[in-house]
């Protein structure tokens, strides 16, 4: 494969340049992982090269105006509003030329040259394409020929910033009420009350949201309750924001009459695929938001908006119950040292928490016959009744009765004969 092309210029014809991913299956990196694949190349003839070089590069882009594709004016139009984070930037060498030849000699054929890097450990924006700005990541392999310019083959790479919507934050209910007055100024027909709650923050892709709302209509008009979840895209450059806003899902409810009210016991709003949310770039950032609303004929619409956190880790159904169990008992338990004694007490006896027409009441004489001599002669029910009421002994882990173990001759051995 290697040898010296000679100096009489570039020789020899790429028939194809390609790039290969290890695991094509695999739909998305994450910061940290390992990106490994191929470089295939077929020459049709002998082909002179000065190198083959892998690159890998990723960064966020935010910018508008007149010239929001340049970042230098032409023909006197104002300069765009720009900016841009860089997230990745590497470059590995899979064919360099012998040292003092400058020319590698690549014979006829099919050649592949495998190559792998690992992302960033830093976190890395999760890929995204807007109106004003986008977040991308490429894997490019460019071919370096002598006289002639460089053949390059593009990738892209998509990139994901993972967010676990298990999270005590992304867990937490929401809840929110409002309440208007319809009408105006002395022509006032009543208020329209609303209350929203659902059960956490953070919803993955495929999820439907259970909405849980009180509606009150005391106005004298027809009202139609709605909700939608909104996307909100925010991009910053210098030092000016743009804002882009549209609806991804809606649902609508039942006409409320006057005087009437209406319930939402979890009616479901199901999410699209959506870009998760982008809450770690500068300069670039995508929120969601579920927007509950009451159209309301000649009025302006009453509007609860609830923030949403779209993730990337669905949620598992442990980490509510296990936070509520965490906030019941993260209170400080030093105080219960001081309170126990060292060594423990017998709880009272029944007689001195009862009155004595009560104890009396429960214990029944049992007299001893007259010819019986000592205890010998009760009944056992007596004896069970004596102690009926008494407390349990106290606890010790020294035995109280030693003498009694060691007096107790051990079992005779057991034998058995076949």
């Amino acid at each position: 494969m290697g040898g010296d092309a000679g100096a009489d210029g570039p020789r020899g014809r790429v028939k194809s340049l390609g790039l290969v991913f290890e695991d094509e299956s695999k739909g998305c990196y994450s910061s940290g992982e390992t990106v490994a694949g191929h470089v295939l190349l077929e020459a049709a003839e002998p082909v002179a090269l000065r190198g083959l070089r892998l690159e890998a590069q990723g960064r966020a882009t935010s910018a508008w105006g007149p010239s929001a594709g340049a970042r230098v004016c032409i023909g006197g139009a104002a300069p765009a509003a720009s900016s841009e984070v860089e997230y990745l930037n590497l470059r590995l060498s899979l064919l360099e030329a012998p040292a003092g030849e400058g020319l590698t000699l690549l014979q006829p054929g099919k050649h592949e040259f495998p190559f792998r890097f690992q992302l960033p450990s830093e976190p890395l924006a999760t890929s995204f394409t807007g109106k004003y700005g986008s977040i991308q990541y490429c894997v490019r392999a460019v071919l370096e020929r002598p006289q002639v310019p460089d053949q390059s083959i593009r990738r892209e790479l998509q990139v994901v910033s993972h967010v676990d919507v298990n999270t005590p934050p992304l867990l937490t209910p929401m809840l929110k009420t409002r309440e208007k007055m319809v009408g105006c100024w002395l022509f006032t027909s009543g208020p329209v009350s609303l209350s929203v709650k659902i059960e956490r923050k953070g919803y993955c892709n495929g999820e439907a949201i259970p909405i849980y709302a009180e509606i009150e209509n005391c106005s004298s008009r027809l009202i139609v309750p709605k909700a939608a979840i909104f996307q909100t895209q925010t991009y910053l450059a210098s030092g000016k924001t743009k804002t882009v806003r549209h609806m991804v899902a809606n649902v609508r409810g039942n006409h409320i009459g006057s005087g009437s009210t209406d319930t939402w016991n979890g009616k479901m709003l199901k999410i699209p695929p959506v870009t998760p949310s982008i809450l770690d770039c500068c300069i670039i950032r995508v929120d969601y938001s579920l927007a509950v609303y009451i159209h309301i004929p000649g009025a302006k619409k009453l509007m609860l908006e609830l923030p949403l956190v779209i993730g990337t880790i669905p949620y598992s159904g442990f980490g509510r119950r296990n936070s509520s169990i965490t906030s019941q008992f993260s209170v400080d338990m030093s105080w219960l040292a001081l309170a126990l004694p060292e060594q423990p007490e017998a709880p009272p006896n029944y007689a001195d928490v009862v009155t004595e027409e009560e104890f009396s009441r429960h214990t029944p004489p049992y007299p001893q016959p007259p010819d019986c001599e000592g205890e010998t002669c009760y009944s056992m029910f007596a004896c069970i009744q004596e102690f009926r009421f008494q407390p349990p002994p106290l606890y010790s882990e020294v035995d109280p009765h030693p003498g009694d173990a060691e007096e107790t001759p051990p079992p005779p051995p057991v034998s058995f004969i076949l």
